[in-house]
């Protein structure tokens, strides 16, 4: 297993190599360049000459990339534009808020939609397949910030149901203590759980409107896939022979069934931090997403530069770990 891990991390380095180029690229593709962008309206060509030459773009493009390249593998993404602060200090403050989000919708789409794919697929053509069919075309059909509007008139602001809270992480009333940034386990781990409580309650309006398009694509490869295995031959042998039907269930349908299904929730969780810009904006969350759209408005590209690169390096060790779930479920993909 170990090899097999190394073998994948030795794979990822391309990616990101690649991916260094297109983002280098892209700083060198803005209007007047790194040095114009980030002087905006006060650009004259004196502050701009010093500023190149300050930044080193006066020298060839070759040493421009090697001292990139050097800066980014060194986690040294500059000071924003905005507010003078270190990058990644930037970026680390709303790191977990966007993670804490993230690990909830995922909890919402998984816990509910390989059961729901799978109970779909053993009551094919009745009622509940019918049901969940077109509730998982109706999760994909709605946009998330719509959704997120919608939960917040029926359960939050509206003239209906007021339960849960529209929006923020925890309630401004709270003086609650914050160790790592994840609103729920520092409450954990303060032993505040009044603090904890109120944590998962902001976060699941949020949670669901960022989780239901996951959940609905989790839904119907789960059925997919369990309807092909169903009909495998081992499947109708292991029936044959008198195996109860929960080891026909859990070693013989959903163990073979995982593997696309597995596919489909890594790359969910990678679009997962693209549905978190418009979720955030939604609910005031104050995340990764929230820190993008800002970064956009005011051109402060330090922190475009270095959200790009957490986002990429996020997505590349989501499918490692994507690969070595395949290890797991199935041990020949391991000597493939």
């Amino acid at each position: 297993m170990l090899r097999f891990i190394a073998r994948r991390l030795l794979q990822a380095i391309p990616t990101l190599f690649i991916l260094s180029i297109l983002v280098f690229a892209w700083l060198r593709s803005l209007p007047g360049g790194p040095a114009g962008a980030m002087l905006g309206d006060k650009a004259t060509p004196e502050k701009l000459a010093n500023l190149e030459r300050l930044m080193g773009l006066d020298r060839p493009i070759y040493e421009q990339y090697i001292k990139f390249l050097g800066r980014v593998v060194t986690g040294d993404f500059g000071v924003s534009s905005k507010s003078g602060d270190p990058v990644l200090d930037e970026i680390g403050r709303a790191f977990p808020a966007t993670i804490e989000l993230s690990i909830a919708a995922l909890l919402f789409a998984v816990v509910l939609g390989i059961p729901l794919g799978y109970l779909a697929a053993k009551f094919r053509g009745r009622l509940l397949d019918n049901t969940t069919i077109v509730g998982t075309l109706l999760g994909v059909a709605v946009p998330v910030f719509f959704l997120g509007i919608m939960l917040k008139y029926f359960f939050a602001s509206g003239p209906f149901l007021h339960i849960l809270p529209p929006s923020g992480r925890q309630d401004t009333l709270i003086n609650a203590t914050h160790v790592t940034g994840f609103a729920v386990l520092d409450g954990l781990l303060t032993g505040e759980l009044d603090a904890s409580v109120d944590a998962i309650r902001h976060l699941i309006l949020p949670a669901i409107a960022l989780g239901t398009i996951p959940l609905a694509v989790i839904v119907r490869i789960t059925r997919a896939s369990v309807l092909d295995v169903l009909n495998e031959d081992f499947v109708r042998t292991a029936n044959a022979k008198g195996l109860a039907p929960r080891t026909v269930r859990g070693r013989h349908v959903l163990r073979n069934a995982l593997l696309p299904v597995s596919t489909t929730i890594g790359l969910q969780t990678g679009l997962l931090l693209a549905g978190a810009v418009l979720t955030e904006k939604v609910f005031v969350w104050g995340g990764i997403g929230s820190k993008m759209a800002e970064s956009i408005n005011v051109r402060d590209y330090p922190i475009l530069l270095g959200l790009v690169m957490l986002a990429a390096v996020v997505f590349v060790v989501i499918n490692i770990l994507v690969d070595v779930s395949y290890g797991i479920i199935d041990p020949r993909v391991r000597v493939r």
